[in-house]
């Protein structure tokens, strides 16, 4: 039996109201980082010790008088500082995306009207009407849902789309619960409904959603230097030490046995250059800024690059699965007719045995899909069947049965152009076919 839902009976929060919560609660929306300035991106840059021995190196050695020397090593020191500049501006935009996509537009019940509105703008309390492809701007609890289905993998890291189920209770006594799992009246901010419709009610918003959680405890993690670095400062502060002293030395004794002062600084600080390991620096900052550009042609972006010598020192990587080790992406892999499979991935064109497997598959999914599923068999359709599958080609659809707990199947009905012909092309769980089909009797 099909669930319907009139949006028309829900007032929801008039603008007052809303008003009022948005001015007590705030936005809804995650808080951002204060951008950096060019400036204050350039003095973290310059923290690195081995920059600093690096830049060092380059001003006494222009001091002294070696052009070349000097330029070559200030040349590796523009390069860093360049390739740390475009890391820090890619990472700023990648940021900006994903807090873009936490408070995506939303569609909401105010004074008994639909309003599209602006996600940062959603407050606790307001109404929710929720579509395939939308991206569910808040925490909250279902009111009325027909055939729900949300890709909650951005907080699960599952891939699967989880069911929801309309709320049996008051809204006040319920609690929201964690993101997973099939049948909860719950939905996340930051989801996105890849299936049915429904009505919710927020009930969180901002950082108290689960995202907003998320992004509260990364907020706690206190930064520590690596071993590398810890090790290089110190390395950096021995030279320094020793250089400084020798230089002092060959000063005073320059001065006093030969009474030229001004040579005898030169000599103290030719000496403390000849002590300074320059290549083993320049070596270490180009290996560590070439691993951050390898990693961002990757899709990887590395802000700090200290995290390029964190990421090889590790022996033992703990990940999630899916988005991670996976593409977070289905594939159809094979096509089984009969007794014979076909493994698709290693076929360029389809035996004529599976073609109409196929074609039925692609008629019993939506024709602009959300469901990573009905995307995948649509795909192989136009692969395989550019014609979209034969005979049925030129039909109309008539009508949608939608997924139901009573039957876990999905059909619908397509009529021919003369209307003399009915086909019903369904899929779903292998009971729910087996009972369609009367195969259990």
């Amino acid at each position: 039996m099909e669930t319907t839902f009139d949006p028309e009976h829900i007032n929801g929060l008039s603008e007052d109201e809303a008003a009022g919560i948005l001015e007590k609660e705030g936005y809804n929306e995650l808080p951002s980082q204060k951008k950096q300035s060019l400036f204050s991106i350039l003095l973290n840059v310059l923290k690195e010790p081995m920059l600093l021995l690096l830049l060092g190196a380059g001003l006494i050695y222009l001091f002294l008088g070696e052009v070349k020397d000097a330029l070559i090593l200030l040349v590796f020191v523009f390069v860093v500082v360049g390739i740390t500049f475009n890391q820090e501006r890619k990472t700023e935009r990648a940021l900006e995306a994903l807090k873009n996509l936490s408070s995506p537009r939303a569609l909401v019940i105010r004074d008994g009207e639909q309003k599209r509105i602006p996600g940062r703008e959603v407050v606790k309390g307001d109404i929710l009407i929720l579509r395939e492809g939308d991206r569910i701007p808040a925490d909250g609890i279902v009111l009325f849902c027909t055939n729900l289905l949300v890709d909650e993998s951005l907080l699960t890291g599952e891939s699967l789309a989880v069911r929801k189920s309309e709320s049996s209770a008051l809204i006040q006594s319920l609690q929201p619960g964690q993101p997973g799992g099939d049948d909860l009246p719950f939905v996340y901010s930051g989801t996105l409904v890849i299936q049915g419709q429904g009505v919710a009610q927020v009930s969180s918003t901002g950082m108290h959603t689960e995202m907003g959680k998320i992004g509260k405890a990364l907020g706690k993690i206190v930064e520590e230097d690596s071993l590398l670095k810890k090790e290089t400062t110190q390395i950096v502060k021995n030279f320094a030490i020793g250089g400084g002293i020798l230089c002092v030395l060959v000063v005073v004794v320059y001065g006093l046995t030969r009474g030229d002062w001004l040579q005898g600084l030169l000599a103290g600080l030719s000496l403390s250059m000849a002590l300074l390991p320059e290549e083993f620096s320049v070596v270490l900052l180009i290996f560590l800024s070439m691993g951050a550009w390898r990693m961002s042609r990757r899709n990887v972006l590395v802000r700090r690059m200290p995290a390029i010598e964190t990421l090889g020192s590790s022996t033992v990587l703990c990940v999630d699965k899916t988005g991670t080790l996976t593409l977070n992406k289905m594939i159809l892999s094979s096509i089984y007719s009969g007794n014979e499979y076909c493994d698709v991935n290693k076929q360029e064109c389809l035996l004529e045995k599976f073609h109409e497997l196929l074609e039925f598959g692609y008629l019993a999914s939506q024709q602009d899909p959300f469901d990573p599923l009905e995307k995948e068999i649509k795909k192989s359709t136009e692969k395989f069947l550019p014609d979209y599958g034969g005979i049925h080609r030129e039909w109309k659809l008539l009508r949608e049965y939608p997924l139901s707990k009573n039957l876990l199947a999905l059909s619908n009905v397509w009529v021919s152009n003369d209307r003399r012909k009915h086909v019903v092309a369904t899929k779903g769980a292998p009971e729910a076919i087996f009972e369609l089909c009367h195969l259990n009797e």
